[in-house]
C-alpha cells in the first residue's frame, strides 16, 4: 500500500486503532503504587491516561470554539507562527502527535501548498483520544489532501508509538498536548526515535509568564474566567479547571528545554521562544 510505505509504519496507518486505556498505557512503572499529578490532584500513574481521555472526550466537540474564547483568538496567531518557525522543506513528512482537531496539520499542508508549491508533503495525525481525532477527520473530510492520501490518522499513545518505525519522519510536532502525558520525557525520547537524522522536534505548549504583574493577571484569567467559559460554552467546568491546573504543573521553559536535550536533541540557543510574554513557548530541537 503506497500510504504504508510513505509513512514507514508497520500496519493500519490510515485506520483508527481503538484500544482500551489499559492496553495503551505506557507508564512502564513496575511499582503499582507510583503516583503522578492530574492537575493539582495526586492520582495513581495507571489512572491518569483514562482521566485525561475523559477530559478530552468531554470537550472534543467544543474544543476549537473554547480555544477561541479562552485566548480571544490569539491561539491562531501562535499556531501560524509555529508553522512559520517550522518552515518545513518541500516533501517533508510530518508526524503530528496529540493532533486533536487537525489545526496544526491543516496549517502544515496549507504552508506546503502555498509557500513551497508542494503537492507531495504529507502529515500523519496521532491522538490518544478517538473523539478528538474524529474531529480532525471531520476537518479533512472531502479535502484534496485526504483524496491525495497526504493525511492519515491513528489513535495512539505519544509515549509509545509502536506503529512507527525508527527514523521515519522529517518533522515531529506536538501542540498543547505534551503536558497531558504521564511522562513527558518519554514522549520526547520517542520523538527522537521516530525522527530521521536531521529531523526536527517542535513543541508548542503553555508555559510560565515572565512578568510578575502579567502573571498575576494571567492567573486571574486562568482560574476564574476560563472555568466559567468552559461551563457556559462547553457545559464542562471541571475539565477546564483541570486544563488550567495542568499548565501550572508543566515544567518551566528552561527545565523542559533540558529534557529535550537529555533525549538527544541539539537545540539552538536556549532551545525555546517565548510568545505573549511566556504564556506559551515554542521548543525546538534537531536530531543530529
Amino acid at each position: 500500500m503506497p500510504w504504508a510505505r510513505r509513512f514507514s509504519c508497520r500496519s493500519g496507518q490510515h485506520q483508527h486503532q481503538h484500544q482500551h486505556a489499559d492496553a495503551q498505557s505506557s507508564n512502564g512503572a513496575s511499582n503499582t503504587d507510583a503516583t503522578t499529578h492530574f492537575g493539582f490532584k495526586t492520582v495513581p500513574e495507571a489512572a491518569k491516561e483514562t482521566l485525561v481521555r475523559g477530559v478530552f472526550s468531554s470537550v472534543a466537540s467544543r474544543y476549537d470554539v473554547m480555544n477561541d474564547a479562552m485566548s480571544l483568538g490569539i491561539h491562531r496567531l501562535w499556531k501560524d507562527h509555529f508553522i512559520r518557525t517550522m518552515a518545513p522543506a518541500p516533501g517533508a513528512r510530518l508526524l503530528d502527535v496529540a493532533g486533536g482537531t487537525g489545526d496544526i496539520a491543516q496549517r502544515f499542508l496549507d504552508y506546503q501548498d502555498t509557500v513551497n508549491g508542494d503537492s507531495q508533503a504529507s502529515v500523519h495525525m496521532v491522538d490518544i483520544n478517538p473523539d478528538m481525532l474524529r474531529e480532525g477527520e471531520q476537518r479533512f473530510a472531502g479535502s484534496r489532501w485526504l483524496q491525495q492520501e497526504r493525511i492519515g490518522f491513528t489513535v495512539g499513545n505519544a509515549e509509545r508509538l509502536d506503529f512507527v518505525e525508527d527514523n521515519s519522519f522529517d518533522v515531529y510536532s506536538i501542540a498543547f498536548g505534551i503536558r497531558n502525558c504521564t511522562h513527558p520525557d518519554r514522549v520526547v525520547r520517542e520523538a527522537f526515535r521516530v525522527l530521521k537524522p536531521g529531523g526536527r522536534f517542535m513543541c508548542l505548549e503553555f508555559s510560565r509568564v515572565t512578568n510578575p504583574l502579567l502573571a498575576a493577571a494571567y492567573d486571574l484569567h486562568s482560574f476564574y474566567v476560563i472555568p466559567r467559559l468552559g461551563e457556559a460554552i462547553a457545559g464542562d467546568r471541571a475539565s477546564y479547571e483541570y486544563l488550567v491546573e495542568s499548565i501550572r504543573r508543566f515544567p518551566p521553559q528552561d527545565e523542559f528545554a533540558q529534557i529535550i536535550r537529555d533525549a538527544g536533541f541539539t537545540t539552538i540557543g536556549c532551545g525555546y521562544e517565548n510568545l505573549t510574554f511566556g504564556t506559551v513557548a515554542i521548543h525546538s530541537g534537531y536530531k543530529f
